[in-house]
């Protein structure tokens, strides 16, 4: 990791400090409660004062039962939906930051150091399964950090009960999720109705390396909310592919037999000039031979809401969707 300007003494000094703060004012780890914060809002839950004990991934932790400065790593969009401003975002130099969130928060370098967290002082730090262990207890070393369950890591819906609960209004996400089952439950109707069982795959074109991804139905950015919730078909490739994502060559493009690509480039947007070259692969005989192609059923998305599962991001997409296949 980069240090970012601070020596080895004051990066100690620092995470010193913090860890002292979190052990006198957060409290340690530990203790018999059986409350959860999982999936719920936990019923007979106990709290002392302003403290909650709730069980994560890794354990138990105790948070405060009413957080005010929330570090929701990659996990923005869901604090974003119940009304709550992250005090950073996510960000990595390569694939910058969720830029459909509109957020102006300082952003914290995930290839870096964690000064920008360490400044920004959160009370509770969510965090999800890109957080190993190592990472974690890193983490709660700023501040008391809960990490979600793995159960529920491909389920939008679900993490944004979890991050409500977590974050003491468990109320605001029953009234979100009723209206989002609604909008699920609309667009499946619309989409059947406008193409059936014709087949859709989403693809990336990856810029930098002059190849494509094609995502798979276990692929929880993609496959959850499209071949899941939405029932759309996947192509035969994407539906027997047991990897999340697969990259595939130009040659292989073919196999893909889509009558409908949902199509995404892995950096900037589709004006950007970086992109420019890559796009030259659209016009190879290799991605002229797939029917969508044919059909002129290609379809050129933003990048950043595709590029995640969050439960805003999902919204986007089925909007994206309804517009482009439904006439």
């Amino acid at each position: 990791m980069r240090e970012k300007g601070l020596n080895k003494a004051v990066w100690s000094m620092l995470t010193a400090l913090a860890l002292a703060a979190m052990l006198s004012g957060c409290g340690e780890k530990g203790g018999s409660a059986e409350s959860t914060a999982v999936k719920s809002t936990p019923a007979g839950e106990k709290t002392e004062g302003d403290k909650r004990l709730v069980k994560d991934a890794f354990g138990e932790v105790e948070i405060p039962a009413k957080p005010k400065k929330v570090a929701a790593i990659y996990l923005e969009d869901y604090v974003t939906a119940l009304g709550v401003t992250p005090v950073v975002q996510w960000y990595h130099p390569n694939w910058g930051i969720q830029e459909y969130l509109k957020l102006n928060v300082p952003k914290f370098d995930m290839t870096g150091s964690i000064e920008a967290l360490l400044e920004a002082g959160p009370d509770l730090i969510i965090v999800d399964g890109g957080a190993d262990k190592a990472k974690y207890d890193m983490y709660s070393k700023v501040a008391p950090t809960y990490r979600l369950p793995e159960d529920i890591l491909t389920d939008a819906p679900a993490i944004l009960k979890t991050t409500a609960d977590l974050l003491g209004v468990p109320e605001k996400a029953e009234t979100i999720l009723k209206d989002y089952g609604k909008k699920v439950d609309d667009a499946k109707t619309a989409l059947k109705k406008a193409v059936g069982t014709e087949k859709v795959a989403v693809i990336r074109l990856n810029v930098g390396e002059k190849t494509f991804t094609l995502f798979g139905v276990n692929n929880r950015f993609i496959g959850s909310i499209l071949y899941r919730d939405l029932g759309l078909t996947p192509p035969p490739m994407v539906k027997d592919m047991k990897e999340f994502q697969q990259i595939i060559s130009e040659e292989m493009i073919p196999q893909i037999d889509a009558d409908h690509i949902i199509l995404l480039p892995s950096n900037g947007d589709w004006a950007s000039e970086e992109n420019k070259e890559a796009v030259q692969l659209l016009k190879s005989p290799f991605w002229k031979s797939v029917p969508a192609v044919k059909n002129g059923h290609v379809y050129q998305v933003e990048r950043t809401h595709w590029q995640t599962g969050a439960f805003l991001a999902n919204g986007m997409k089925i909007d994206d969707l309804l517009k482009l296949l439904v006439k």
